[in-house]
């Protein structure tokens, strides 16, 4: 037999089996409660289908990291064309709006349910419970609509309504549309007039030429001694940086992405990259004149929403002790 009667075989075989067709010729069985459990996992915007459970955002952050990161960044910023997860709470009125898990979504169930159910890509399935839950958590945290000491769990779950919950309407179509599109399809002459409605650049099908290497603008400041930097110490700030890379670059080359380009930042004033749309806070305090000493870098590093409220950096902060004196170190060592 060949391998196409086969294909046709099975697919018969698996037609017979369905309940109606089951009961005409005899095959297969209603399937049991137990077993539609184990794929019936949907979780709905009033709770329901939701595990016990909890995460706080903290460990939301290290297995957002581990699991999410390659794809959506470390803080779910997006990585290429892998979807942004954050962002976007002022862009639904624009022609081209970022629509994420903070500005548009309107139910929290609907993140809880395709992180449980598909996520990470390639093992889907393969999270806890708590895990899920600590990773919503976080993507709550990444669009600052939550403190980093929230825990979200089963029993808090239904009482976190996202910001666009009231941002949709009942689909009416079946009323008001269906009734249109009946009958003989229009061939010909069937718009009095024709507009563009969109162009190419807006769809980002359009390149645009551009200069690849932002430069930075700096203050000349007069240099009272060389700093030695320990080697060992500037190797761990490299490793520690990868937590930055999803957003800032470094050295030659280097170009602004979500965040500005460090290259020489350590000591230089605030709110100078060239090219980079800061948030009001930051251009606020380079007015008022901050300076990016290690003193200052180190209160921003360590709690960034706290140090500055109303900053755009979703990073949570550096928790491990040494972590600050590396990294410092090594944006000290990237020459200009």
């Amino acid at each position: 037999m060949s391998k196409f009667p086969k294909v046709v075989l099975a697919v018969a075989l698996s037609l017979m089996a369905t309940p109606v067709l089951a009961e005409k010729f005899g095959l297969g069985r209603a399937a049991l409660p137990e077993e539609i459990a184990a794929w019936d996992l949907d979780v709905s915007p009033d709770g329901t289908g939701l595990p016990a459970g909890s995460g706080d955002v903290l460990t939301g952050e290290e297995v957002f990291a581990e699991k999410c990161a390659a794809c959506h960044g470390d803080f779910a910023e997006g990585v290429d064309n892998w979807p942004k997860l954050a962002g976007g709470h002022d862009t639904l009125d624009h022609e081209d709006p970022l629509k994420t898990v903070g500005s548009y979504w309107p139910h929290l169930s609907t993140t809880w349910d395709y992180v449980n159910r598909s996520m990470p890509f390639g093992e889907a399935q393969s999270l806890t419970a708590d895990e899920v839950y600590a990773i919503t958590a976080y993507i709550l945290y990444s669009n600052d609509l939550v403190e980093d000491d929230f825990t979200l769990s089963d029993e808090n779950f239904t009482s976190f309504v996202l910001p666009n919950v009231d941002g949709f309407i009942v689909d009416n179509r079946a009323e008001t549309e269906y009734a249109i599109w009946s009958g003989e399809p229009c061939m010909e002459n069937c718009k009095n007039d024709v507009k563009v409605t969109m162009r190419a650049r807006v769809l980002d099908v359009t390149p645009e030429e551009e200069n690849t290497t932002q430069k930075v603008a700096t203050v000349a400041e007069p240099v009272e001694e060389a700093v030695t930097l320990d080697p060992e110490l500037v190797a761990k700030g490299e490793k520690v940086f990868k937590k930055c890379k999803a957003c800032h670059q470094v050295g030659d080359g280097a170009k602004n992405r979500s965040g500005p380009i460090l290259t020489g930042v350590v000591d230089r004033a605030a709110g100078l990259v060239e090219g980079f749309k800061y948030s009001k806070a930051l251009k606020q305090a380079a007015e008022d004149g901050l300076v990016w000493d290690e003193e200052s870098l180190s209160a921003f590093l360590t709690k960034p929403k706290d140090f500055m409220k109303g900053t755009k950096m979703s990073f949570s902060g550096i928790k491990k002790n040494g972590d600050m004196a590396a990294i410092l170190a090594y944006l000290r060592s990237v020459p200009e």
